[in-house]
């Protein structure tokens, strides 16, 4: 059993996953998870056979989804931050950003990466800092 568990930023939503098979994580490239979370791609948990359990703040999330496509997304009303959602009956996926500890997870793919900005493969030659510069 993988078992995952996770919060918004402010802490209002908590949730459990659990699920059967090991999940597969997609690094989405596409203008639309671009435009969803204000960074370079999407970093979603896909679990297969899961159940998605509400730790606290069941009411405090809601939905969107983009018209005539399958876009959608769930958050917490009070900090805007992605949260997990059901696809079908059986199927979950979990923005990894909200996990509590992803030590254990590995990306399997990236996904619509012809979509990737212009600026995106430049990325690699940045400095790095651990904490914001002075």
């Amino acid at each position: 059993m993988n078992r995952l568990t996770g919060q918004c930023l402010c802490g209002l939503c908590r949730y459990t996953v659990n699920g059967l098979e090991s999940p597969s994580i997609y690094l989405c490239h596409c203008s639309r998870c671009r435009k969803e979370t204000g960074t370079t791609h999407g970093t979603n948990i896909f679990f297969k056979n899961a159940q998605l359990f509400w730790e606290k703040g069941v009411d405090n999330f809601t939905h969107f989804k983009l018209e005539n496509t399958m876009k959608q997304r769930a958050f917490c009303k009070t900090c805007g931050s992605p949260l997990p959602r059901k696809e079908n009956i059986s199927d979950v996926v979990i923005p990894a950003g909200t996990l509590d500890n992803d030590a254990s997870l590995l990306p399997t793919a990236h996904i619509f990466y012809s979509s990737r900005a212009s600026w995106e493969d430049k990325l690699i030659d940045l400095k790095c800092f651990d904490e914001l510069p002075k």
